[in-house]
Protein backbone atom coordinates (compact mmCIF):
# COMPACT_ATOMS: atom_id res chain seq x y z
CA UNK A 1 0.00 0.00 0.00
CA UNK A 2 1.25 3.03 -0.75
CA UNK A 3 0.88 6.41 0.86
CA UNK A 4 1.90 10.12 0.62
CA UNK A 5 1.51 12.06 3.96
CA UNK A 6 2.39 15.93 3.35
CA UNK A 7 2.80 18.48 5.66
CA UNK A 8 4.50 22.24 6.37
CA UNK A 9 1.50 24.27 4.89
CA UNK A 10 0.23 27.01 6.23
CA UNK A 11 -0.96 31.38 6.46
CA UNK A 12 1.87 33.28 4.97
CA UNK A 13 2.22 37.08 4.11
CA UNK A 14 3.73 37.99 0.49
CA UNK A 15 7.40 37.50 0.05
CA UNK A 16 7.54 34.63 2.82
CA UNK A 17 8.37 31.23 2.72
CA UNK A 18 7.23 27.88 3.57
CA UNK A 19 8.71 24.47 3.20
CA UNK A 20 6.61 21.61 2.37
CA UNK A 21 7.50 18.08 3.03
CA UNK A 22 5.99 14.70 1.50
CA UNK A 23 6.86 11.45 3.71
CA UNK A 24 6.44 8.24 1.10
CA UNK A 25 5.41 4.52 2.63
CA UNK A 26 6.49 3.08 -1.06
CA UNK A 27 8.98 0.28 -1.47
CA UNK A 28 12.04 1.33 -3.63
CA UNK A 29 10.92 5.10 -3.36
CA UNK A 30 14.37 6.07 -4.83
CA UNK A 31 13.52 4.28 -7.96
CA UNK A 32 10.64 6.75 -8.48
CA UNK A 33 9.86 10.03 -10.14
CA UNK A 34 8.31 12.37 -7.34
CA UNK A 35 6.34 15.54 -8.01
CA UNK A 36 4.36 18.37 -6.33
CA UNK A 37 0.96 19.59 -7.69
CA UNK A 38 -1.39 22.32 -6.71
CA UNK A 39 -5.07 22.91 -6.92
CA UNK A 40 -7.59 25.99 -6.47
CA UNK A 41 -11.16 25.68 -6.26
CA UNK A 42 -12.54 25.30 -10.32
CA UNK A 43 -9.25 24.75 -11.23
CA UNK A 44 -7.44 21.36 -12.59
CA UNK A 45 -4.62 20.18 -10.75
CA UNK A 46 -1.32 21.91 -12.16
CA UNK A 47 1.98 20.70 -12.00
CA UNK A 48 4.32 22.96 -9.99
CA UNK A 49 7.46 20.68 -10.12
CA UNK A 50 9.16 16.84 -10.32
CA UNK A 51 12.15 14.81 -9.88
CA UNK A 52 13.16 11.82 -11.66
CA UNK A 53 15.43 8.96 -10.16
CA UNK A 54 18.81 7.88 -10.49
CA UNK A 55 19.39 6.38 -14.07
CA UNK A 56 16.49 8.35 -15.93
CA UNK A 57 18.14 11.73 -17.62
CA UNK A 58 18.89 15.00 -15.47
CA UNK A 59 18.45 12.49 -13.21
CA UNK A 60 17.91 13.82 -9.31
CA UNK A 61 17.39 17.61 -11.31
CA UNK A 62 13.93 19.13 -10.51
CA UNK A 63 11.73 20.55 -12.96
CA UNK A 64 9.80 23.56 -12.45
CA UNK A 65 6.53 25.19 -13.97
CA UNK A 66 7.13 28.56 -15.26
CA UNK A 67 5.45 29.83 -12.80
CA UNK A 68 7.34 29.03 -9.77
CA UNK A 69 11.20 28.91 -11.71
CA UNK A 70 13.76 30.77 -9.59
CA UNK A 71 11.51 30.66 -6.18
CA UNK A 72 10.32 27.42 -5.36
CA UNK A 73 13.26 24.85 -4.74
CA UNK A 74 12.18 20.63 -5.12
CA UNK A 75 14.61 18.44 -3.59
CA UNK A 76 14.48 14.74 -2.45
CA UNK A 77 15.88 12.45 0.60
CA UNK A 78 15.93 8.97 -0.46
CA UNK A 79 17.35 7.77 2.73
CA UNK A 80 14.46 9.64 4.55
CA UNK A 81 12.22 8.38 1.40
CA UNK A 82 10.83 12.11 1.72
CA UNK A 83 10.41 14.75 -1.11
CA UNK A 84 10.72 18.48 -0.02
CA UNK A 85 9.62 21.43 -1.94
CA UNK A 86 11.30 25.09 -0.57
CA UNK A 87 9.00 28.06 -1.72
CA UNK A 88 10.30 31.33 -1.41
CA UNK A 89 9.09 34.95 -2.64
CA UNK A 90 5.63 33.58 -2.06
CA UNK A 91 3.10 35.28 -4.33
CA UNK A 92 -1.29 35.30 -3.55
CA UNK A 93 -1.37 32.88 -6.57
CA UNK A 94 0.89 30.33 -4.96
CA UNK A 95 -2.62 30.00 -2.57
CA UNK A 96 -3.65 26.71 -3.48
CA UNK A 97 -3.68 23.10 -1.89
CA UNK A 98 -0.91 21.65 -2.61
CA UNK A 99 -0.29 17.89 -3.12
CA UNK A 100 2.19 15.23 -3.77
CA UNK A 101 2.37 12.69 -5.78
CA UNK A 102 3.85 9.47 -7.54
CA UNK A 103 3.34 6.53 -10.30
CA UNK A 104 3.50 3.30 -9.49
CA UNK A 105 3.12 1.26 -12.75
CA UNK A 106 -0.68 2.74 -13.83
CA UNK A 107 -1.28 3.97 -10.80
CA UNK A 108 -1.09 7.63 -9.21
CA UNK A 109 -0.76 7.93 -5.95
CA UNK A 110 -1.99 11.08 -3.94
CA UNK A 111 -1.51 12.70 -0.67
CA UNK A 112 -4.24 14.19 1.09
CA UNK A 113 -3.08 17.10 0.31
CA UNK A 114 -1.56 20.81 2.76
CA UNK A 115 -3.07 24.57 2.54
CA UNK A 116 -1.14 27.00 1.36
CA UNK A 117 -2.52 30.22 1.74
CA UNK A 118 -0.67 33.81 0.77
CA UNK A 119 -2.67 36.46 2.16
CA UNK A 120 -1.67 39.61 4.55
Amino acid sequence: QVQLVESGGGLVQPGGSLTLSCAASVSFFNFYAMGWYRQVPGKPRELVASITTAGRPNAGRPNYADSVKGRFTMARDNAKNTVYLQMNSLKPEDTAVYFCNVKVGLVDYWGQGTQVTVSS
